[in-house]
């Protein structure tokens, strides 16, 4: 688990839809050259919300364990319901709920800072309530993908690492001759150098995939990183994106 604050640590025991390794160790983006048409309005506010949201957990304290039980997503709890074959809005809302939901400072800046960089481009290609509604069937979809191959954890998942890891994906497929003005970290040494969108992005998906395969067949919360979420959310966002573009068109 990675969390901000010991005393955090204390109270949870999460395993961070993104964490922390949304933002890569080896790769941080700084910004993109591509230029937005319009305001990103619905970016912005997805921003707001889950800033606000954060300051909000901050406040709860003791009872903040309990509030992260009821709506972050327990993968147990949601596959009860396709096994079992019930609707429960307590396991359903979190599908929602999570995706505004973060377990530190550096998870949150992590998330918000990709969100802030890729997320202009998608809501410029997809209209502002389009892009709302991919935003969150990426989220709902890259939570399915982690609770598959989890069904029996019960470790609250939050953050919204899923997705933005679906704006990652769409990025992907819209611009993959963009260049992102990356930072790589280099023991004392800190480049900073130009990389296509393809190669950024592609790498960083296959990372996530590569990790999810290595924790897969475990039970345990690892790294507190939920690696399916984050390969899950880029492979729905991709599938999501020219479906919504044609429903734009009509």
């Amino acid at each position: 688990m990675f969390c901000e604050s010991t005393e955090w640590a204390h109270y949870l025991d999460i395993r961070e839809a993104i964490g922390y390794n949304l933002t890569s160790k080896n790769m941080i983006p700084l910004r993109d050259t591509v230029k937005s048409k319009t305001i990103p309005w619905m970016n912005y506010l997805l921003i707001t919300i889950c800033g606000l949201v954060f300051i909000f957990e901050l406040s709860l304290g003791e009872k903040l364990e309990s509030f992260v039980t009821v709506f972050g997503v327990l993968p147990s709890r949601v596959a009860a319901m396709f096994t079992e074959r019930y609707f429960s809005v307590r396991a359903a809302l979190p599908l929602v709920t999570s995706m505004f939901l973060h377990g530190g400072w550096i998870h949150l800046i992590g998330n918000m800072l990709y969100l802030y960089i890729f997320g202009d481009n998608v809501e410029d290609r997809l209209g502002h309530l389009g892009y709302l509604v991919f935003y969150i069937l990426s989220g709902i979809g890259a939570s399915l993908i982690e609770v598959y191959f989890h069904t029996s954890s019960t470790v609250p998942v939050i953050g919204a690492s899923g997705a933005i890891a679906g704006v990652l994906g769409a990025y992907f497929l819209l611009y993959p001759r963009a260049r992102i003005l990356t930072l790589i970290p280099l023991f004392v040494f800190f480049p900073v150098v130009e990389l296509s969108a393809f190669f950024f992005l592609g790498f960083w998906f296959i990372m996530q995939f590569i990790q999810g395969s290595l924790a897969s067949g475990t039970d345990s919360v690892g790294s507190g990183v939920a690696w399916w979420a984050h390969a899950g959310g880029f492979v729905t966002g991709a599938a999501l994106l020219p479906v919504l573009r044609l429903m734009k068109r009509k």
